[in-house]
């Protein structure tokens, strides 16, 4: 389920309250509502792959070091923020919907100086 369709949703019920998760659509184009939910939104990977283009076009033919690690820190640092602030600052809800564990989390959260 996509953070911002999860935001919508609600947050998810306490253990023993479970509720069936809503379906997600993949093909959104053949929705005609008018609604923010059915307009066609691009793929995450597509926004990826414009930025990481358009970093390298600023380059100028320079060469780049590091950039699998430049490419995390970037992607990590707002997703954490962002599921941090989803979650009232619940680091262990932020981990378990992140797929991650909590220490996991907690120890990025240091390397990256985010309290």
């Amino acid at each position: 389920m996509a953070l911002d369709s999860f935001a919508r949703e609600g947050r998810p019920r306490r253990a023993g309250r479970r509720q069936a998760a809503p379906s997600v659509q993949l093909n959104t184009a053949e929705h005609t509502e008018a609604t923010p939910r059915s307009l066609p939104r691009a793929p995450l990977r597509e926004h990826v792959a414009n930025s990481v283009r358009r970093y390298l076009g600023d380059l100028n033919g320079s060469d780049a070091a590091d950039l699998y690690q430049i490419a995390l820190r970037e992607l990590e640092i707002p997703l954490f923020l962002e599921v941090l602030e989803h979650c009232d600052g619940n680091q262990s809800r932020a981990a378990i919907m992140l797929g991650i564990h909590r220490a996991t989390l907690r120890k990025k959260l240091r390397e990256y100086g985010i309290a």
